[in-house]
């Protein structure tokens, strides 16, 4: 079990990271907060892939995927964040 969750957290962190070098903008996130952007991509990129590809090994559930699909979901977790963030911001709003 030990092993599992410090896989997930490694590959997590690889895949965080590199959204995070991909994606325009201040990332106010940590090595913890890295590690859970690549984690939700990777299952944002599985469902991602299980919709376009059709290709299920779980009988419907949201699966993870590859590292690719880990980033690529991470990315589009980011730039939503980002979006999210902005509009939020009194200071960034367009008058």
């Amino acid at each position: 079990m030990f092993w599992h969750i410090l896989w997930w957290f490694i590959i997590g962190l690889i895949a965080g990271g590199l959204a995070r070098m991909f994606v325009r903008g201040k990332h106010r996130l940590g090595i913890m907060g890295t590690a859970v952007l690549g984690i939700i991509g990777s299952f944002v990129g599985g469902f991602l892939g299980f919709l376009l590809f059709n290709v299920d090994s779980n009988d419907g559930a949201v699966q993870p995927a590859g590292i690719f699909g880990s980033v690529v979901g991470a990315m589009i977790i980011l730039w939503l964040w980002g979006k999210l963030d902005s509009s939020r911001s009194p200071a960034r709003r367009r008058r």
